[in-house]
C-alpha cells in the first residue's frame, strides 16, 4: 500500500528545495486573463439565471393574478375523479364520497369490473352520482380520455385520487421476477402516476376553483427494505418524492389553488395484500395492521374533504396508520394476544 510521504527536515532546508519552493510561490495559481474570462462567464450565466428566474417570477405573477380574479370558492358537494376504484380501497373510497353527497367517476382497466361497480354504487346512490370508464393509466392517450369523460360529466374535477397501482400479484425476489412483472409494477406505479399528475395539473390550473391531487403511496414509501416486492416498494417510494417536486413546482409558479398531497391509507385487506400473506411474517403483521377497506375509507374521505372544505392550500399527509397506532397494536399482540388471527392463520 502507498504512503504518505513528507519532506524530511535536512530536505525542506536544502536551499535547492528552498528556491523551489519561492519560486513555485511567486507564480499565480491562474493568470489575470484567466481570472476575468471566468469571472465575466459566471456573471453571465448568473445575470442569464436571474434574469430567467425574473420571468418565470412575473408569468407566475400574471397567472396567479388571473386565476385569483376568476377564482370560485370550492364548496361541496365535491367532483371527485378516483383511478383504480373498481375493487378494495379505490371502491370504498368511491362509496364514502357518494355517502357524504359527492360526484364521482371512476376507472379501471376492466371494462367489466366498471359496469359491475357502476351498477352497484348506483343501486345505492342513484343514477345521477356515479359514473365510470375504462382507463389504462399506463397510457398518456387513456388518461387523457379519462379527463374528457370527466369534464363530460362534471362541470369540473375538486378532488382527484390516484390510487391506482400493481405488484403484478407476484411475491419474490428481485432475481426471480420476470421483465412482464417488472414492466407491469413500474409502468402502472411511475408512469401512470406520472401520466395521472400531469393532466390533472393541466386541468385544475385552468379551473377557476383549482383542485386538490391525491397521491397514495404504500410499503417503501418511508424508505424501508420490502423484500419480495422490491420493485413495488422502490415504486412506492418514488411516489414521496413526485409529490414534494409537484408541490415546488407549483409553488414556483405561486399557484396557490392547485394542491398535491399524499395519502397513506396503510396496510388494506385488499387482494393485493392477502396475496402475499405466505410468509409467518406477513401473516403476523397482516393480523396486526391491516384493516378493511372501509374502515380506512371511513377515517379518509373526513380528512380528504375537509381540506377543500376548509379552505386549506397547504399540502397536507393524511395518514390512516400512525407509527404511534402501530406501535401500540404490536405492543397489544405482545402483551395480552390481540389480533391473532384476524384474518389469516399463524402457524
Amino acid at each position: 500500500m502507498a504512503s504518505l510521504h513528507f519532506p524530511s527536515i535536512s530536505t525542506a532546508s536544502s536551499p535547492r528545495y528552498q528556491a523551489l519552493l519561492v519560486s513555485s510561490l511567486s507564480k499565480p495559481l491562474i493568470s489575470s486573463n484567466h481570472f476575468h474570462g471566468f469571472l465575466t462567464s459566471r456573471l453571465c450565466f448568473r445575470n442569464i439565471g436571474c434574469h430567467y428566474a425574473r420571468t418565470l417570477k412575473s408569468r407566475s405573477r400574471i397567472r396567479a393574478e388571473v386565476l385569483e380574479e376568476n377564482r370560485e370558492p370550492m364548496v361541496p358537494p365535491y367532483n371527485v375523479l378516483i383511478t383504480g376504484s373498481t375493487k378494495g380501497i379505490g371502491y370504498a373510497l368511491a362509496k364514502e364520497f357518494l355517502k357524504a353527497g359527492d360526484n364521482v367517476v371512476i376507472c379501471s382497466r376492466s371494462a367489466e369490473r366498471v359496469e359491475s361497480a357502476v351498477q352497484n354504487l348506483r343501486e345505492e346512490f342513484g343514477d345521477h352520482h356515479v359514473w365510470g370508464t375504462t382507463c389504462d393509466v399506463r397510457k398518456g392517450e387513456d388518461v387523457n380520455a379519462l379527463v374528457a369523460f370527466g369534464c363530460s360529466k362534471l362541470k369540473s374535477i375538486d378532488i382527484w385520487i390516484n390510487n391506482a397501482g400493481s405488484n403484478a400479484y407476484s411475491f419474490k425476489p428481485l432475481a426471480e421476477t420476470s421483465d412482464e412483472d417488472l414492466i407491469e409494477v413500474v409502468t402502472t406505479n411511475t408512469l401512470g402516476l406520472m401520466l395521472c399528475c400531469r393532466e390533472a395539473i393541466k386541468l385544475m390550473l385552468n379551473q377557476p376553483r383549482g383542485g386538490h391531487i391525491f397521491n397514495i403511496d404504500g410499503a417503501g414509501s418511508d424508505g424501508r427494505p420490502t423484500p419480495r416486492f422490491a420493485a413495488y416498494g422502490a415504486t412506492k417510494r418514488s411516489v414521496v418524492h413526485l409529490t414534494k417536486s409537484l408541490q415546488a413546482e407549483l409553488q414556483m409558479q405561486d399557484v396557490k389553488n392547485v394542491v398535491v398531497h399524499n395519502l397513506s391509507p396503510g396496510m388494506v385487506t385488499t387482494d393485493l395484500l392477502m396475496s402475499g400473506a405466505t410468509t409467518k411474517q406477513a401473516k403476523f403483521f397482516i393480523n396486526i395492521l391491516a384493516e378493511p377497506a372501509e374502515v380506512v375509507a371511513e377515517y379518509l374521505v373526513p380528512n380528504i374533504r375537509s381540506i377543500p372544505t376548509n379552505g386549506s392550500t397547504k399540502p397536507t399527509y393524511i395518514r390512516f396508520l400512525t407509527g404511534l397506532k402501530a406501535y401500540s397494536q404490536i405492543f397489544s399482540r405482545f402483551a395480552f394476544g390481540a389480533r391473532r388471527n384476524r384474518y389469516v392463520l399463524e402457524e
